[in-house]
């Protein structure tokens, strides 16, 4: 399990120098963004979940600029970055609250953008559930996270010294795929892309992930300092990974986008019709699983 307090933390303190060292991170957002270049949507409201610093907040406000931007973290001191972003008369709104437990009125929101943040939830499946409560209907959820080969080359030097968990865990696709049809979102494309990082020094890539707050925060992780000969032998397993004079970091990219659905089904077979999506002319044709709609 992760450790939310853990990884709050760490985002906190990571904060001031994260945009120095958030390379992959605005690597993703941007192509991210290159992905609504074919997405037909006019949104109102947009929120920016697991905003960070706001990099990306400020680049949604630029790209659909009638569109009122929420950026929200579970991180103050990420946001107390992210509120100089944008104009003086125009920046986005920060929301400091968990992304799990979403502080946002039902059916307020147009578009859900997250970049590089759900794997940080506890209960994944919940939270989908929860963006497509505040998303409007015909609402898009666009979101990138990791995979389970992320960081393939650290698990397997840690694993060489002790048996404790170094890095967080990364869902499959597949599974977060079928999270999505379980909280009956619809039309959901997932896809993946691996990006590979190279290093001088391993120490070089530790200080990367420290300096994003992106380290382990496993409940059942190492709290102690981490001795000098546990450390050289982590260095020295890592070697085996050298190519061409350079030390590898494999991140397994996971790209998703789901629509809310005009109707959603409920327990015992009843179909919720939003009104927006009843036409003047009258409702739409009876059925069976229509029989309790409201």
């Amino acid at each position: 399990m992760i450790s939310k307090q853990a990884a709050r933390d760490a985002f906190s303190k990571a904060a001031r120098n994260y945009d120095a060292s958030a390379v992959l991170q605005r690597e993703i957002g941007g192509r991210m963004l290159e992905r609504l270049d074919y997405i037909r949507l006019q949104p109102k409201m947009i929120l920016d979940a697991g905003a960070g610093t706001g990099e990306a907040s400020a680049a949604l406000m630029k790209r659909y600029p009638r569109s009122r931007v929420v950026a929200l973290d579970f991180a103050l001191p990420m946001l107390q970055q992210a509120r100089r972003r944008g104009r003086l008369m125009r920046r986005p709104v920060t929301l400091c609250a968990d992304l799990e437990q979403l502080p946002l009125a039902s059916g307020s929101v147009d578009m859900i953008y997250s970049n590089a943040a759900i794997q940080w939830c506890t209960d994944l499946e919940a939270t989908f559930r929860d963006f497509l409560r505040v998303l409007r209907p015909g609402g898009l959820l666009m979101f990138s996270t990791f995979g389970p080969d992320t960081l393939k080359e650290l698990r397997q030097a840690w694993s060489a010294v002790d048996d404790r968990p170094h890095v967080s865990p990364f869902m499959d696709m597949h599974d977060i795929g079928d999270m999505l049809m379980r909280s009956q979102f619809a039309e959901p494309v997932m896809d993946a892309e691996f990006i590979n990082m190279t290093y001088e020094d391993v120490r070089d890539l530790m200080r990367d992930i420290k300096a994003i707050g992106a380290h382990n925060a496993m409940q059942e992780r190492h709290r102690g300092l981490t001795g000098k000969s546990r450390m050289q032998h982590f260095m020295q397993a890592y070697e085996q990974f050298r190519t061409q004079g350079r030390l590898p970091s494999t991140w397994e990219v996971i790209y998703g986008h789901a629509w809310a659905p005009e109707q959603l089904r409920e327990e015992g077979g009843v179909t919720r019709v939003a009104v927006e999506s009843i036409s003047r002319k009258g409702p739409p044709p009876a059925d069976d699983s229509a029989a309790g709609s409201s």
